[in-house]
């Protein structure tokens, strides 16, 4: 199991490229939640504007 973690001598380079490209999904994964959210609380803010009558 050793060998195969170290990878011949590549193993930190080939894990830490596993890594940070699982940091970078996770990381997107959030900010388009994060996006959706803000998208969505602003199209109910729209909505609600258009249903109101105008003062």
């Amino acid at each position: 199991m050793m060998e195969f973690l170290a990878m011949g001598g590549h193993g930190p380079f080939v894990w830490g490229s596993y890594g940070a490209a699982l940091l970078v999904l996770v990381g997107e994964m959030i900010w388009l939640r994060r996006r959706r959210i803000a998208l969505r609380r602003q199209l109910a803010r729209l909505a609600r504007l258009q249903e109101s009558p105008p003062p």
